[in-house]
């Protein structure tokens, strides 16, 4: 039986109550509804609640689902916030399965941008902001249990729903029962492409494929620029600074004998995670998400670098932003792997970068070089970071000769103001994310016109585009340039890639994932292929 109602609650603290249950279901999960008219809204699952809550009343029944429905809101909060960050960063919805392994990420670059103490304050807030929010919850459901009803349950139930209706006619669609329903959908769709992902994997034309990438007579780069994005071709804020770049060093790099073909790619991602990138381009599948990643790499499945390897070339990866563990990195083809220690950089960090992008040039010529007595030709995966967030502060080139030990970019790396001054002003990150770019382009190129003389074929790309709030452009297209001998460079005419480095700008990109199989049937004497 129903216990009486002990001190029933007044109006005021009702309303109270009442608000606190609004506040939590009209948070919305998208960064364009944090406007007045959405936070106004009424959310048809409150009167539902209410409702229940005055229904269920104090009996132990009642406590229980009291419980059970304080720990569904909070989780439906906190899939909320982690919905907001992953929209703004990334520019897709959180994924439950797949997004899990992204909080340590987070974690660590958080830490080397803002530092230590500030991540775990922050860490602690979340915390104490959820343990709140538990709280408030429970004891706003509590005040209407303890309202004493003068209708059977029933009634109470049908007028709860009634009013949930009208609520859901009168507002914008879309509460937190229908995300909480969209995000276990998203769950369980997961799952299930991941299934056909994994069979996918196994299914490898090229895998007993002899003769690939045999028309390669030299060395071969495949540089990563980190967050560039078509933004720098078809924006005015980023484009105005980086075609100059990009025209003055096509110039030169033609009088040096080097021939360029550039186009675009389709990333699978954007703001964010990179090894996706770097693994769709190797691995030639579409590598979106986490759980996809860690198939590809239980498959088995053979990467453009296992590939190389069966070829004849010393496959390598430079690796600067890796300073944990990386075991993975021994199922994807890589004979060599040098990362941050390895490199031999004893200057001074810039906040989470660990190193400019001219030094980790500069240090993989070393290292593939130092005392080397392997005849083979080298093939290497080098992943730049300068233009990494937070895109403070930002090195400037150097004479080549005079890199050392890193040490001379000491006074940079301390230069100007720290991120948590810079990040308070939109406008400010935007342009400090135009001149890290700007920079590693310069770096890239003149890169590729100090080895001139003897040519490497370099596979220069993005990785991804920035942030949307950032890049000013939610596509995920990404520029590639292929820079080298003509007879090399050539041959990727037939992918649709246009001569120099700037590529027209109606140009459709390909998709990241078909690089693989263009290079390695592109580069063999015995195809060349169309894109698919």
């Amino acid at each position: 039986m129903r216990p009486e109602a002990v001190q029933p609650p007044g109006p005021l603290r009702a309303a109270c109550a009442a608000l606190v249950l609004w506040f939590v279901l009209v948070l919305p999960h998208r960064p364009e509804d944090l406007s007045p008219e959405a936070l106004l809204s009424l959310p048809p699952e409150l009167p539902l609640l209410l409702a229940l809550s005055v229904m269920l009343g104090r009996g132990r029944t009642g406590r229980i689902l009291l419980v059970s429905i304080t720990a569904a809101l909070v989780s439906i909060v906190a899939l909320k916030i982690a919905d907001l960050a992953t929209r703004e960063v990334l520019g897709r919805s959180f994924n439950p399965v797949a997004d899990l392994p992204l909080i340590e990420a987070t974690r660590r670059i958080l830490a080397g941008s803002f530092g230590t103490a500030a991540t775990l304050i922050l860490a602690l807030a979340l915390i104490a902001l959820l343990s709140g929010l538990a709280v408030a919850l429970w004891w706003a459901l509590s005040v209407w249990a303890r309202i004493a009803p003068r209708l059977r349950p029933a009634a109470i139930l049908t007028l709860g729903a009634a009013a949930a209706g009208i609520f859901a006619l009168s507002g914008p669609v879309g509460g937190s029962t229908e995300f909480a329903i969209r995000t276990a959908q998203t769950a369980r769709q997961s799952l299930t492409d991941l299934r056909a992902f994994r069979a996918a994997a196994q299914r490898d034309p090229l895998k007993r494929r002899d003769g690939l990438l045999s028309a390669i007579n030299r060395d071969v780069l495949v540089i990563f620029i980190e967050s560039y994005g078509r933004t720098s071709f078809d924006t005015p804020f980023y484009a105005d600074t980086h075609l100059p770049v990009l025209r003055k060093a096509e110039a030169q790099l033609r009088q040096a004998g080097l021939s360029m073909r550039s186009g675009f790619l389709t990333s699978p991602t954007q703001g964010g995670q990179s090894w996706l990138a770097h693994a769709s381009f190797a691995n030639g599948l579409w590598i979106s998400d986490q759980s996809r990643y860690l198939a590809a790499l239980a498959s088995g499945r053979q990467t453009m670098f296992h590939h190389a390897q069966r070829a004849g070339f010393r496959t390598a990866a430079i690796m600067p932003a890796i300073t944990l563990p990386w075991p993975e990195a021994q199922r994807m083809g890589f004979d060599d792997v040098f990362t941050a220690a390895d490199l031999g950089y004893r200057g001074k960090p810039f906040n989470w970068v660990t190193m400019p992008d001219q030094f980790t040039l500069a240090a993989a010529d070393r290292l593939l070089a130092e005392g080397d007595t392997d005849p083979r030709p080298v093939f290497a995966q080098i992943a730049l970071i300068s233009s990494h967030a937070p895109w403070v502060p930002i090195p400037s080139m150097i004479d080549w000769e005079k890199i050392g030990d890193g040490q001379i970019f000491n006074e940079m790396a301390e230069a100007g103001d720290p991120p948590r001054i810079v990040w308070q002003d939109r406008a400010r990150v935007r342009q400090q994310y135009r001149k890290s770019i700007d920079y590693v382009l310069r770096v890239v190129t003149g890169y590729a016109l100090r080895h001139a003389d003897a040519p490497p074929l370099m596979i220069v790309l993005g990785d991804h585009q920035a942030a949307a709030s950032i890049a000013l452009d939610d596509r995920r297209d990404v520029p590639v340039h292929l820079i080298g001998p003509e007879a090399l460079v050539a041959r990727s005419a037939a992918w649709g890639l246009a001569p120099g480095l700037v590529p027209p700008a109606d140009t459709d990109p390909l998709p990241m994932e078909a690089m693989r199989d263009l290079m390695l049937l592109g580069f063999s004497d015995a195809a060349r292929v169309a894109p698919p």
